[in-house]
């Protein structure tokens, strides 16, 4: 790739700010380029803490077998009914895009469902801020939104340091990384 391309074109996710709104759900059909399959004992429990805690809408549902779920466009969840869910969570995790003023309110929300299935928010090295729930099935979701970017920070210097740039420091393209 020879050229820069501005991802955020083709993205749901808004521009990172303190006035970044999110997006409303997506209700539209399309082929899905990547999704979740989730199995649930319980899908009435698991549906109710998808829609009310993490903010997901139901596109549409076999009943007693799945239900598939969407919040922005490319962010699909299928829950499969199963026997049984594994009894610990996995350490592999799924992460979700927010935008800041959401992270507290999802955190808030899937808190009030299931006091102990959500960690503290935190800030990361790469400039977003996430928090970690574990659903009704044991799954390790992470909500994370991204942090507006100050390229006097630290986290500027780290990324700079690592040979990422943001595409106006100087650079007109992507073809470093590439």
């Amino acid at each position: 790739m020879s050229d820069y391309y501005n991802a955020f074109e083709i993205s749901p996710v808004p521009t990172p700010g303190p006035d970044a709104v999110p997006p409303e759900p997506f209700r539209g059909i399309y082929g899905m380029p990547a999704f979740a399959t989730i199995p649930t004992s319980d899908l009435a429990e698991s549906m109710d803490f998808w829609i009310r805690g993490l903010g997901f809408i139901e596109l549409f549902s076999v009943p007693g077998r799945l239900v598939h779920l969407r919040r922005w466009a490319f962010q699909d969840v299928l829950l499969v009914s199963a026997a049984s869910v594994p009894e610990r969570p996995p350490a592999i995790s799924f992460s979700f895009a927010c935008v800041l003023s959401q992270i507290d309110s999802l955190a808030e929300a899937c808190r009030a469902l299931r006091p102990d299935a959500v960690d503290e928010p935190r800030d990361t090295p790469w400039t977003t801020r996430d928090v970690e729930v574990i659903t009704p099935e044991n799954a390790r979701i992470i909500l994370t939104a991204a942090k507006p970017f100050d390229p006097d920070s630290e986290e500027a210097r780290n990324l700079a340091a690592m040979g990422i740039t943001p595409p106006d420091a100087g650079r007109g393209d992507n073809e470093e990384h590439a």
